[in-house]
């Protein structure tokens, strides 16, 4: 079977993750994608699948060569849950001609604004129907992973050491490595396969942490509120009027890092914003987050004590300080790709995986393209084609010369 055959089976499952939940997973439905996971493992005769209570998956292929090091695939399950994810109407553009492609919902997709589409010229490109994402992010690394699997399996002349597999809940949301087993994985060191464009290795990342404001005002009839009524939603307006406002998503790229407002809802009463904060600097990142409190701080001062509530929570820090200390792992991926006439490239990663917290949890894990392109969004795209390359790059990074 080849990956995008998986992957067309993977996307109709419902798998976002919720921020808001305190479980793990954070949503049950994950566990119906691993259950189905492990299903499939077993049927390519990994006898070792499994699915803790946590809704991970793990699995292993033993070694059939001697003095090689065990080495880990992960990918994660959920999708983000802020654009829709069903109903699922994905189709594959045969032949893609490398022009701008109408999808059903009017929605264009520009190879002018989104550069990568013009390398999937001549290649079958899968899209939605422009009204939910694709699942690409990362249900493609899944599909390629498991790809691999079934050709090490079924050809036993291919040789490697241990192939630890790892499927996670939650990364979406920050959560993905809360219960991972390191110890129980069993692999050396690892790689997420949950990148973009072929050719990717990404090993420097952002430092993350997540913000919540909480705005408690007072109500009163607008009629008679003269000099009484504290509007909690526009003092929390007045708290994101405070923040850089060059320093968002939008308006940075490369090393610039951002504050970034997720989610807001409020009343006079009560308003609640939530944001993450992103810096590739270590240095950057702890004042990027005093600032932010101290503007909490301001605005108490100004309003009253306990009129603003401000909690930062860390989230995952930059890979690059545990990866420094093994760039043997990513030299053997980018090797992998060269091997597979790929020129790897790495630029700053201006996101996360679950590589970060786990090469900071003792299994060092940079992260490798999966192909897919515009993830989070209705546009998100992959190519037959790259998820093929990507197999065949995975394959060289595990087995023997």
């Amino acid at each position: 079977m080849r990956a995008y055959e998986r992957f067309m089976k993977y996307i109709t499952f419902d798998t976002a993750s919720c921020d808001r939940s305190e479980t793990c997973p954070s949503t049950e439905k994950q566990k119906v994608l691993g259950a189905y996971l492990v299903e499939e493992m077993k049927a390519l005769g990994i006898a070792d699948a499994r699915m803790d209570e946590f809704g991970y998956v793990y699995g292993s292929i033993p070694a059939n060569v001697e003095n090689q090091p065990a080495i880990g695939l992960i990918a994660h399950m959920d999708v983000v849950d802020c654009v829709p994810c069903t109903p699922m109407n994905a189709r594959i553009v045969k032949n893609y001609d490398g022009k701008a492609l109408t999808l059903e919902s009017g929605d264009v997709l520009d190879p002018e604004l989104y550069k990568g589409l013009k390398a999937c010229a001549g290649k079958d490109l899968i899209v939605t129907d422009g009204r939910t994402i694709l699942g690409a992010d990362d249900k493609a690394g899944i599909a390629e992973i498991l790809t691999l699997a079934e050709r090490l399996m079924a050809d036993k002349s291919l040789k490697h050491g241990k192939i630890c597999i790892g499927f996670t809940p939650d990364e979406e949301i920050g959560r993905g490595a809360d219960k991972f087993d390191v110890p129980g994985f069993g692999a050396e060191f690892g790689y997420t396969v949950d990148g973009g464009e072929v050719g990717g290795i990404d090993y420097e990342t952002f430092n993350a942490a997540s913000g919540v404001i909480r705005v408690h005002g007072v109500s009163i009839h607008p009629g008679s509120a003269k000099n009484l009524m504290k509007h909690a939603s526009l003092i929390g307006m007045e708290f994101n009027g405070m923040l850089p406002p060059a320093e968002v998503p939008a308006h940075t790229e490369g090393y610039e890092g951002f504050y970034h407002l997720t989610d807001m809802q409020g009343n006079e009463e009560l308003a609640v914003l939530e944001y993450i904060i992103r810096d590739h600097s270590r240095t950057r990142f702890e004042e990027r987050k005093a600032y932010f409190k101290r503007v909490a701080e301001y605005l108490n001062a100004k309003y009253g004590a306990g009129t603003v509530e401000c909690e930062v929570k860390d989230s995952y820090y930059n890979m690059r300080e545990i990866m420094e200390q093994h760039m043997d792992v990513v030299e053997r991926a980018m090797q992998a790709y060269r091997d597979c006439g790929i020129e790897p490239y790495t630029v700053p990663v201006r996101g996360g995986t679950d590589g970060c917290r786990l090469s900071f949890m003792g299994l060092p894990c940079p992260n490798l393209s999966t192909g897919g392109m515009n993830g989070h969004g209705r546009k998100e795209c992959v190519a037959v084609q790259d998820m093929d390359t990507m197999v065949d790059v995975l394959e060289k990074l595990v087995t023997v010369k």
